[in-house]
């Protein structure tokens, strides 16, 4: 008897998966997710699984409880016989902890993918992981969706002049270099220097920017502070117009309020993780459709390449 795909949601993602599951061309498997008087968690199937392939959607947002509550999933599934648990993680948690950068601290994102794996996964799909070796964390296969797919016709409807992409630190330069490739456009980057973590205390630009265009380009907007202070700095130096494009709108602490008043034309942000509250200035692009393809190619054990915008110049 062959395996039917299934798709069921934690509580922290059950908007996006509503919208997966509806282009996938399916409803929402049904789950009950029961919670203790004290907090405990615990996950019931509501209907049978058994030889079936699993996808199990939750993004890892804080609080903890989310990871835990995917934890959970992956672990009752997998005693409830599925034939494959898929781990859908549109926003992969803890994963700007992914080395040791000083001592005594814990590489979180190696941690997180442990768990997973000993939870029972036998597959992860996530989109735009901080660090891209973070794949290499995982003895099971991985799908790393990138949302330039999402981000580059975005960008060409927009139809600006003069563009140019900035790089709102050294090491997004890569993920930068690549889209701003495709568009045969030039590219700078915004040096900083911290003194802590979320606080920034200097920062450069390496590059002219004078009479462009420019769109910041990022896999996380958490306070806001690093997008707000680009941004002032690239329009000091000359710049026309600064858009910024992040992921994941982790938006934490201040970041409504910063990204209000800085001077950025627009943020435009994935539905990875769902917005806290309004703000005009942010505006939100559904990952869903690009999702739900990639379930399904991972169901019929067809490749996802096609899902990429690779590094390509533009026809002019």
């Amino acid at each position: 008897m062959a395996s039917t795909a299934k798709i069921f949601s934690g509580t922290g993602s059950q908007y996006l998966a509503e919208k997966i599951a509806t282009s996938f061309g399916t409803t929402l498997g049904q789950i009950k997710i029961q919670k203790f008087s004290d907090g405990e968690i615990q996950p019931v199937f509501m209907e049978s699984i058994r030889g079936d392939v699993v996808f199990l959607v939750q993004s890892t947002f804080a609080p903890s409880d989310n990871l835990m509550e995917l934890l959970l999933m992956i672990d009752a599934a997998r005693r409830a016989s599925a034939y494959k648990v898929i781990a859908v993680i549109p926003y992969y948690g803890y994963a700007r902890q992914d080395r040791k950068d000083k001592p005594r601290v814990a590489i979180g994102a190696k941690l997180v993918a442990n768990m997973l794996t000993a939870a029972g996964a036998d597959r992860v799909i996530t989109m735009d992981l901080h660090a891209a070796q973070i794949q290499g964390y995982f003895d099971i296969p991985v799908d790393h969706m990138d949302s330039s797919a999402i981000f580059i016709p975005y960008i060409e409807q927009l139809k600006l002049e003069n563009l140019t992409f900035a790089a709102p630190d050294v090491g997004s330069a890569n993920r930068i270099r690549e889209i701003a490739s495709y568009f045969n456009a030039e590219m700078v980057i915004c040096d900083k220097h911290r003194k802590r973590a979320n606080e920034i205390a200097s920062m450069v630009v390496i590059g002219d920017v004078t009479d462009r265009d420019v769109v910041l380009i990022d896999d996380i907007c958490d306070t806001g502070g690093t997008l707000a202070k680009s941004a002032g700095l690239l329009l000091d130096k000359g710049a026309r117009s600064v858009r910024a494009l992040c992921t994941h709108p982790v938006l934490s602490g201040k970041a409504y309020d910063n990204i209000r008043n800085s001077v950025l034309e627009e943020l435009v942000v994935c539905d990875t993780i769902p917005l806290r509250e309004e703000c005009e200035k942010i505006k939100v692009l559904s990952v869903a459709d690009l999702f739900a393809v990639a379930l399904r190619n991972a169901f019929e054990n067809r490749s996802i390449t096609s899902l990429f915008i690779h590094s390509q110049r533009r026809d002019k």
